[in-house]
Formats: structure tokens, C-alpha cells, sequence
């Protein structure tokens, strides 16, 4: 598989992230992101509008948990080369359009590992805001390093405004404002708080959202506990040389990932997710190998990811409390917590009999999968990690990871069967 380490600018490109919904469903009163009280009054069955959610997504807040922190030295077990070999034979035709890493840690005291050219590289698509709320938890603790309350209230009570930074984006988020439910991508002068921008972006993948945190990212990182700014403060800043501005994306976006013991040369978000943000501070490229994301999920689980107040939120932000979608959409992960991140990239050129769709370019067909699964939720038998990432032309890339999302599923209940209820004991009189 050839390993992109930028993506060409060329007309026809179609970007396409994840339209999944994320966090506990309880948690409007600690975080006011708005969008989760329609979701409750929904599953009570006083809404309608957003849809009702599988058992699987239905864990409250402090249901999710971290699975090893108390495992702070694991490290990855050497690869088994026949566990490896089993699903690659789930790949299909072209496993050499493949590449992932995979760790079952149901138990981790014996966690089984395999991988497939985990090394290889190329653009993570969304699964790169993953690191933008990274950067962010990074300068909110650099703040507030022994106050997690004041982290909270940052997040909570901060309110951004959507600005030029948002163009341009056609990914809706979801608003519940006023007693009404509907969907519609950002406009400039859209407000939320940190805490909703965050959840627009990693919840519907908007990349206008992703733009926002990023430069809220930066000022937080700059300005401290004297964030945020005034707007004339934010622009001001904004209006520094390139070179410079470029210097110091570089250190809020990258230095948590090497602080979090991640290998930038395996993983790296280098840019804005828009055309303006990218214009208005310049960037470097983005990739990611299986390997590097599979450990990017280790240090959220051990919570060093910043820290365990800053993973265990991340963790929330990807857990999946609505309509479930590519390898999480699996029926099998129906009653599995799923915490989640995708992201696609394809194009298309012309080709006889070929009809270019929706993540089925024939030029490129990028397609990237990260996933938690706890099966079954709230008291799992079965906890395990995927980084799945794939190039297969012409094939719909998200039926192609359901399909793996799937198989894989049914091969970790083989490794964990259930065990059948004791048998009462008979006493002889």
C-alpha cells in the first residue's frame, strides 16, 4: 500500500469524516452542551426528533471508564503472526490495501496483539481532530495544572463565536436551542461553548468546529489563565507573521503528541481543517499508522493522554450515543460501547463503466477506523482496540469496514465465550 504524507490539492477531491454522535447522554447538567438534552428527552420519549439509541449507547457518564490505568507501564505484547493471519483473512480480495493493528485487552494481564503493515502511513482524515481536542485538554492543563474545576468552567462557560475561520464546511451539527431540535452546518456568528464546539467536532465531524477549537487551542495555550481574549487580543495575535504563527500551531498541536510518548513520525496532525484556517496560519502535513493510533488509544486508556481528567473526557467525547456508522455500525456492536473516530478522504477520475459515490473513489479511496468496543456495555466480557486504515478503489469503503467491524467482533466472542450459568448443586439426603 503506498503511504501518502499529504494530501494533493486537486480539484474533485471530496472530503468525508464521521457523522456520528458522541457523549453519555447524561451529562447536559456538567457539561451544557445543549445537543444531549434533546437526546434525553428523545430516549424518555418526550421529543420527537433525535433518533433512539442502541442498548450499546446508552452508558451514563461515569459508566466510562478508563480500562488501564492501572496498567501505566503497558506496552504493546509481541504480534501473533496467527492471529494476525486470521483477519487478514477477513480483508477480502486485497489485503494489500490494508493495514491495522489490533489489541484485546479482556484481560490485561494477557492481552493478545496482531498486526498488518502497521507501520504504513497516510492521511487520517478526521481521525486527526482526535489530536486538536488533544491539543487543547494539553493547554487547558498547562493553565490549570492542579484545578480541575477551573478546567471545567473553561470549558463549560467559554463561549466562541464562529469567525472567517469556519470556511468553508458542509457537515451539519445538531442545535437544541429555544425548545426546537434542527440540523445545519456552522455559520460565522454561530455561539457555543468549548465544550459544544468540541463535541460538534468530534460528535458530526464539522470541520468548521475542528477550526474553531484549533485556534482556541492556540490563544489558550498563549494566553493562560488570562484566556480568553478579548476579540481585539485574538486578532492581534492571529495577525503575526506566518512563519510564526505557523511555529506556534506547530507546538499546540504537535507537542502534546510528543509529551504523550507518541511518535510524531507515525502520527501527526499538521493543519487547519478548512481552507481559511489553513490560509490564515499555515501547516505541514497530517498522517497516521495503525501502530501509532493503536498506541494513541493505550495512553487515553492509561489515562496519559495530558492526564486522566483530560483521557477520560476525550474518551466521552468519542463514545457513540447516536447513529452508528461505517465499522461501528456493525450490528454485532449493537449492545457493545463503541467509542469511536473515522475519517475519509477519495477522489475520483474518469473510467469506463465506473459511476464515481460516496467513499468509493477510483483514484483514491482513503478510508480510517478507530474503535474501542466493550461488549457486552457496562459490564464487558470483551474489551478491545482496532486501527484499521484502507485504500481498496472502487469499493464502498464503509460497507468494506462494517463488514471487518463485524468478523472481528465475532472472532473476539470466539476468544471469549460466555460461560454458561453454574448448575445448582443436588444434595443427597
Amino acid at each position: 500500500m503506498k503511504s501518502p504524507l499529504w494530501v494533493w490539492g486537486l480539484a474533485g477531491w471530496l472530503l468525508a469524516a464521521a457523522g456520528v454522535q458522541a457523549y453519555p447522554l447524561d451529562a447536559y447538567e456538567e457539561t451544557g452542551i445543549e445537543r444531549l438534552e434533546a437526546f434525553r428527552l428523545s430516549e424518555a420519549g418526550q421529543l420527537k426528533g433525535p433518533p433512539r439509541q442502541p442498548s450499546g449507547a446508552r452508558l451514563g457518564q461515569e459508566q466510562v471508564q478508563l480500562r488501564l490505568v492501572d496498567y501505566p507501564d503497558f506496552q504493546l505484547p509481541e504480534a501473533d503472526p496467527g492471529l494476525a493471519k486470521r483477519i487478514v483473512s477477513m480483508l477480502g480480495e486485497q489485503p494489500e490495501r490494508y493495514a491495522f493493528a489490533f489489541l484485546d485487552i479482556s484481560d490485561p494481564q494477557r492481552p493478545a496483539y496482531a498486526e498488518y503493515e502497521a507501520t504504513q502511513t497516510m492521511n487520517p482524515g478526521s481521525v486527526g481532530k482526535i489530536l486538536v481536542a488533544l491539543a487543547l485538554f494539553d493547554a487547558l492543563a498547562a493553565a490549570y495544572p492542579d484545578d480541575l474545576e477551573a478546567r471545567r468552567r473553561v470549558l463549560r462557560e467559554t463561549v466562541i463565536t464562529a469567525n472567517e475561520f469556519i470556511k468553508h464546511d458542509h457537515h451539519k451539527v445538531r442545535f437544541w436551542r429555544d425548545g426546537k431540535y434542527f440540523t445545519r452546518p456552522l455559520q460565522e456568528g454561530d455561539q457555543g461553548s468549548l465544550w459544544e464546539y468540541l463535541d460538534w467536532m468530534i460528535s458530526p465531524s464539522s470541520n468548521a468546529a475542528a477550526a474553531m477549537v484549533l485556534r482556541e487551542a492556540m490563544l489558550l495555550r498563549h494566553f493562560g489563565t488570562g484566556y480568553p481574549p478579548s476579540p481585539e487580543e485574538a486578532d492581534a495575535y492571529f495577525a503575526k507573521p506566518k512563519s510564526e504563527l505557523q511555529a506556534l500551531l506547530e507546538e499546540a498541536i504537535q507537542g502534546p503528541v510528543s509529551r504523550a510518548r507518541l511518535d510524531l513520525k507515525q502520527l501527526r496532525q499538521g493543519s487547519f481543517f478548512t481552507r481559511t484556517g489553513k490560509i490564515k496560519v499555515p501547516g505541514t502535513t497530517s498522517y497516521a499508522s495503525p501502530r501509532e493510533l493503536m498506541m494513541l488509544l493505550v495512553r487515553m486508556e492509561q489515562g496519559q493522554l495530558v492526564d486522566a481528567f483530560s483521557s477520560l473526557e476525550i474518551k466521552r467525547l468519542l463514545y457513540v450515543t447516536e447513529r452508528r456508522i461505517r465499522y461501528s455500525s456493525s450490528p454485532a456492536l449493537r449492545d457493545a460501547a463503541v467509542y469511536f473516530k473515522s475519517g475519509s478522504l477519495y477522489s475520483c477520475k474518469p473510467e469506463p463503466d465506473f459511476k464515481c459515490g460516496k467513499y468509493r473513489g477510483n483514484r483514491k479511496n482513503l478510508m480510517n477506523s478507530v474503535a474501542v468496543v466493550e461488549s457486552p456495555a457496562g459490564e464487558p466480557r470483551m474489551v478491545y482496540f482496532m486501527a484499521l486504515i484502507s485504500n481498496v478503489l472502487r469499493e464502498n469503503s464503509a460497507v468494506r469496514h462494517q463488514t471487518v467491524g463485524t468478523w472481528v467482533h465475532r472472532m473476539v466472542e470466539e476468544m471469549h465465550p460466555r460461560r454458561p450459568p453454574s448448575s445448582p448443586r443436588v444434595s443427597a439426603d
